[in-house]
């Protein structure tokens, strides 16, 4: 039997927005824990993605994290957080495709 969807959390800086999908592009060395580093920021908002990718080139870790159930600014602070960690080289956020979404679901 399927659980239900959980409630989105609600966004305590910005009651009034809009929740949407979003796409993390992140660069990082490739050490083994910045992957679970990484996804914890998620987990400590109660945020499961719906598509996580990841490609290790030589000494390099291409991190993918499509989720939605977030307002932008939460993204963009959740973003701000993941530039922070030390062996992460650079993060880039944008909106999400629902189709693309979909294509990988």
């Amino acid at each position: 039997m399927p659980l239900p969807d959980p409630a989105p959390r609600a966004d305590a800086w910005c009651v009034n927005n809009a929740h949407c999908r979003v796409h993390y592009q992140v660069v990082a060395d490739a050490e083994a824990d910045v992957l679970c580093r990484v996804l914890n920021h998620f987990a400590l908002q109660f945020l499961v993605p719906q598509r996580v990718a990841v490609l290790q080139e030589d000494a390099t870790l291409y991190i993918e994290v499509e989720l939605d159930g977030l307002s932008w600014h939460r993204a963009r602070v959740i973003s701000e957080k993941l530039r922070n960690l030390i062996s992460v080289c650079s993060v880039e956020l944008q909106l999400a495709e629902p189709a693309r979404l979909q294509a990988a679901g």
